[in-house]
């Protein structure tokens, strides 16, 4: 059926209470069955698997990625399925009580991969799981709690559009609405591309084939597809018949420089879009290929003892200081160059309206529950990071206010753009508390992630209850689903962050050189972590761990941030670089780049191919299945990745 709305002068002219009433009227379906004993179980299972894929990607890339419409075609495929076999199909509004749980869950791995993590590299000691489960948790029933009275505001009042909210509500409206082979076709489109990527992932998986080959096979060697693309080369090389190649007398697989094909990547570039990859492109090839080993001529970068480079060793000791300073200066130039959001962000709190009855309070999360679990969840926050992370009581306490302010601005950014500005928001209480406790960095840190996970998590949360205002589904059991999507997202990605990132921890051992390795990079960690060491070192007043051409390298690279997103603004985002993205070239290894890179280059030219014949197969399959195909390539290869590393652990 077609989705109702109202129209723009309904939504100026009318009162809320009109606006209630006509979607009580109009939209809502009250009898319909949605958080269901089935909903729920579906949405937990399928939120813990997406939860451990995104903190797989997340790691390598720094990207979360939505689960929302992937959820939703996956339950919609395995309930047109068992309905074949005599089970009832699942309801429209149980999808969507189902996609809350499971969203929910996917964006409990954001903190895990950025706060932290960098927390523990910091520290150089591990969190212990409990308390990084518990605090996680609690931020994110803090979110539930700010988020639902802003509902009320920005999805009732203002009919706020929330793009990718909006774009996963057509979906289900389409599946439900349409041939059931539409989504049937997507769910066949995932599943294929799952397998594909699932088992090139198993025959380049060293632990899985020397499981497979040596220990159930018997025999003496295991044999594994080399994930590299330049291997061929590189045997060659090794029997002096090709040259090594060099940059400033560097093998160039020092310097990450050796391409793969990995799937995960391949889809998250597809999703990502042909200009952030292209950016970060760019920004690999300005690092690695020009200045690094410009650096390393001039002696602005050594070597290690042994006499070798690696990766990560140029990054942390140089270049991850020009790439923080691009990317920090872009973020927030592109904040507060936006000053109508900001504006409008607040301007609807001083907007006095006509009173009037609360029609939907009986089906709305009771206010009350807002006001009390606030300050008490909150509080409760406040002593963690006080008896955890010795964050002073009263700069605990100044975070719960500048969690609403913060939350307004991510809200009123994802309400209008679908875009939550996590970077530009935790920067500004890195910022702030770094300067009140400067030789504490886990101040600057905590209460960084305090703030700004609420108020993405707060902001997300409301993209997701956007769909289910659309269809016509009940706020309250919403919220209760986003509190089962919380457990069952604390479930499957603390312990699995554990197995995968500090199974080999001993005490005294290095935490950063154990999580940031050639295949995870955690560059949202290290964003975070190099943020507060140049808290500390420009407002403790010691020793800077900044070498003198690094800093020439950040002013040039905070003014060229500057230059390039002010540009991208005033052409209306028609400057093709990314300045962000630059940035994150530089941080994240380059055959990961190269991966997304390659992915986000496929289905851009499958776009431009089949954009001018939409009813052809290959638009149905390269432009209309573009999102579970990518879905499919990140879940097959993510899964089978961790379970070599699991095999690595457990059995070998």
């Amino acid at each position: 059926m077609a989705i109702h709305h109202l129209s723009p002068e309904q939504v100026e002219t009318w009162t809320r209470e009109q606006k209630d009433r006509w979607w009580l009227t109009t939209v809502f379906r009250g009898d319909m069955a949605q958080l269901t004993l089935r909903s729920a179980v579906t949405g937990f299972l399928l939120g813990g698997i997406l939860s451990a894929t995104n903190l797989y990607v997340g790691a390598k890339t720094g990207w979360t990625l939505g689960v929302g419409i992937t959820s939703v075609v996956l339950a919609f495929s395995m309930f047109k399925v068992l309905s074949r076999l005599g089970a009832k199909d699942m309801t429209i509004l149980e999808n969507n009580a189902m996609q809350s749980i499971a969203t929910a869950a996917g964006y409990m791995t954001a903190p895990l991969i950025g706060g932290m993590a960098a927390f523990m590299m910091v520290q150089n000691e591990p969190l212990p799981w409990e308390r990084m489960m518990a605090f996680n948790v609690v931020l994110s029933i803090l979110g539930v709690l700010v988020a639902f009275p802003m509902k009320r505001r920005f999805i009732n009042d203002e009919q706020q559009p929330f793009p990718e909210g909006r774009a996963c509500g057509v979906v289900m409206d389409t599946l439900y609405t349409s041939d059931a082979s539409i989504g049937l076709f997507k769910a066949k489109a995932l599943a294929l591309s799952a397998i594909l990527a699932g088992g090139l992932k198993f025959v380049s998986g060293e632990s899985l084939m020397k499981l497979f080959q040596v220990k159930l096979a018997g025999l003496k060697e295991a044999w594994h597809l080399p994930e590299h693309l330049d291997a061929g080369y590189y045997w060659l090389a090794a029997k002096n018949l090709v040259p090594i190649p060099k940059l400033a007398g560097v093998d160039i697989r020092q310097l990450g420089l050796s391409p793969t094909l990995d799937l995960a990547l391949f889809g998250a570039g597809g999703l990502m879009g042909i200009r952030a990859a292209s950016s970060m492109l760019v920004g690999m090839v300005l690092n690695f290929v020009v200045i690094v080993p410009w650096m390393i001529s001039a002696g602005e970068i050594r070597p290690r003892p042994d006499g070798t480079f690696s990766r990560i060793y140029v990054v942390t000791h140089w270049a991850l200081w020009w790439g923080i300073a691009i990317m920090v200066v872009a973020a927030l130039v592109s904040l507060f160059a936006r000053p109508k959001v900001l504006i409008s962000a607040f301007t609807g709190l001083l907007r006095k309206k006509p009173a009037g009855e609360d029609v939907v309070a009986h089906i709305e999360l009771p206010l009350w529950v807002s006001f009390v679990g606030v300050p008490i969840v909150g509080g409760v926050g406040v002593w963690m990071t006080h008896s955890w992370f010795g964050v002073r009581i009263d700069l605990g306490l100044l975070a719960i206010p500048l969690i609403f302010v913060l939350t307004l601005i991510a809200a009123n950014s994802t309400a209008l753009t679908g875009i939550t500005p996590s970077s530009s928001l935790s920067k500004i209480p890195q910022f702030l508390f770094g300067t009140l406790d400067p030789r504490h960095p886990p101040t600057n840190l905590m209460t960084a992630l305090m703030t700004q996970e609420v108020a993405s998590n707060a902001s997300n949360l409301l993209m997701d209850i956007k769909p289910g205002y659309m269809l016509g589904a009940k706020p309250r059991q919403q919220a209760i689903g986003h509190c089962i999507g919380i457990v069952a997202g604390a479930l499957a990605s603390t312990p699995l962050f554990y197995l995968l990132f500090l199974s080999e921890y001993r005490p005294g051992a290095n935490v950063q050189g154990l999580m940031v390795t050639d295949q995870f990079s955690f560059p949202n960690a290290m964003q975070w972590k190099g943020v507060s060491d140049l808290v500390a070192a420009v407002f403790s007043g010691g020793q800077s761990p900044i070498a003198r051409s690094a800093v020439i390298a950040m002013v040039i690279a905070a003014v060229a941030g500057l230059v390039l997103e002010v540009a991208r603004i005033v052409t209306k985002g028609r400057m093709p670089l990314s300045p962000l993205a630059i940035g994150l070239g530089v941080v994240i290894p380059p055959d990961s780049t190269f991966a997304m890179f390659m992915g986000a280059l496929f289905f851009s030219i499958m776009h431009g191919r089949y954009k001018d014949r939409p009813e052809s197969r290959g638009a149905r399959l390269w432009i209309d299945t573009q999102e579970p195909i990518c879905a499919g390539l990140i879940a097959g290869a993510a899964l089978i990745g961790i379970s070599d590393i699991l095999v690595k652990v457990f059995l070998l």
